[in-house]
């Protein structure tokens, strides 16, 4: 009894003192990486901003507190002053920060549009796919490959009722409608076409078809911010009948939009899968304090991953249900056809939590997890370099401990944690999205 009362106490001990092994850390730390998510911005000129680095932006919600890995004062991101910019201080004082906003501007000046793939190498990343609306000055392939969103072809009806659920959808339905605009501007288009059928071919179709040729390499949706994920293949007649019907004004009632949108969607995702693009969608947590995390379920997805008729489509889980469903995810990946990136969890764990849920998935399925950051712009202090920096290192020392902690156990050899590593980091995406050599 009083040695197992000793091992109560030592075994969290030692769990908690665990390290990395130096020379697996060391060698992660030198893979040249593809970042699966992010959301980088755009160079602009003085006085513009970027608006097209992600449809849904965050930034018009109302604010809510970041997690501690997010707040100033994570001393990661001191590090990536340094690293990044020279910085030679261990505060953040405003004489420095402003010494530090000199250097970046200077920096940026001298690399011009060079100056986000210079970013790029100073993370260690080879290749970004990009989630934004459009590409733009500064984002070209092959550093950056794009990633658009195709939510706003879910909803091409009045969508009064479905914004109206919390103050944050009505945010988000505004900026849905202006995309698909724009995106009938760009198939020369004033009006939605009379026919469901019509609007597939000719609107949906067209604009897939239009992404990839423009550099597409993925497709990505943020349905969990606008509806729950509990897609199904939808009834064709209700589909049919309910576009016809409101297509020309009017709000249809809730079941039969519902129904409009899932047969939408099983569209995108059998015409994804004809044109080669792996289908992106948003799990886990979300932004907003009225975001429904329930809805964000990757569970939800069951009945289109399972769905026989979209077994040519590649699905990526992004953010891995990123809070509660992180460990639902591991055996989805069973699916042949199923994969997931640890994006957004880089910025809202720290590396030893993390670590754990990585170990889970490597020990299901290594060949189906990507490395991810999620970047995106922010403050001037803490922008989307110094962000893409912290989550850069969160990912490489989480792999670490995860590796390490399953070598240790005999799980598997120092050869075997490398393979991964690389895997992980470059090889899944590359032979994902035939990006090269893995």
């Amino acid at each position: 009894m009083k040695i197992l009362v000793a091992l109560l106490f030592v075994l969290p001990t030692i769990a908690a003192a665990q390290q990395p092994d130096p020379a697996l850390l060391s060698a992660i730390r030198a893979i040249r990486a593809i970042d699966n998510h992010s959301h980088p911005p755009a160079l602009v000129a003085a006085g513009q901003n970027d608006d097209e680095f992600d449809a849904l932006p965050c930034d018009p919600l109302e604010p809510t507190n970041p997690t501690m890995t997010g707040r100033p004062e994570n001393p990661r991101f001191i590090a990536a002053w340094k690293a990044l910019f020279g910085y030679k201080h261990e505060d953040a004082s405003p004489a420095h920060v402003r010494d530090l906003l000199a250097a970046k501007q200077r920096i940026k000046r001298e690399q011009g549009d060079s100056y986000p793939a210079w970013v790029l190498d100073h993370l260690g990343i080879e290749s970004e796919l990009a989630n934004r609306e459009f590409m733009g000055r500064g984002l070209t392939s092959p550093r950056f490959r794009w990633v658009p969103f195709d939510d706003a072809l879910l909803f091409p009806l009045d969508n009064t009722n479905v914004a109206a659920v919390t103050p944050d959808r009505k945010i988000f339905f505004v900026r849905e409608r202006q995309l698909l605009d724009r995106y009938l501007r760009t198939l020369n288009k004033s009006q939605l076409p009379p026919s469901l059928d019509d609007y597939l071919s000719q609107v949906v179709t067209a604009s897939l078809e239009r992404q990839r040729q423009q550099g597409a390499v993925a497709v990505k949706f943020e349905a969990a911010y606008l509806r729950s994920l509990d897609f199904t293949r939808g009834d064709q007649a209700t589909a049919r009948r309910t576009y016809a019907r409101y297509v020309t004004g009017g709000v249809p009632s809730d079941a039969d939009y519902t129904a409009l949108q899932d047969y939408i969607f099983h569209h995108i995702a059998a015409e994804a899968g004809r044109l080669g693009l792996p289908v992106h969608i948003h799990t886990g947590y979300g932004c907003g304090g009225y975001f429904a995390l329930a809805g964000a379920n990757p569970l939800l997805l069951e009945p289109v991953l399972n769905d026989a008729t979209l077994r040519g489509t590649s699905f990526v889980l992004l953010h891995g249900g990123a809070g509660p469903f992180s460990s639902a995810v591991a055996p989805l990946l069973m699916k042949p056809n199923v994969y997931t990136d640890f994006s957004e969890q880089t910025w809202l764990l720290p590396p030893r939590e993390l670590a754990r849920t990585l170990r889970y998935w490597l020990e299901w399925y290594p060949e189906k997890v990507l490395f991810g950051t999620d970047l995106s712009p922010g403050t001037p202090q803490i922008d989307w370099e110094e962000i893409g920096w912290q989550t850069t290192s969160v990912g490489r020392d989480a792999l670490a401990l995860a590796l390490t902690g399953m070598m240790d156990d005999g799980e598997i050899t120092r050869a075997r944690a490398l393979e991964i590593a690389r895997m992980v980091l470059r090889g899944n995406a590359a032979k994902l999205y035939g990006l090269g050599n893995p």
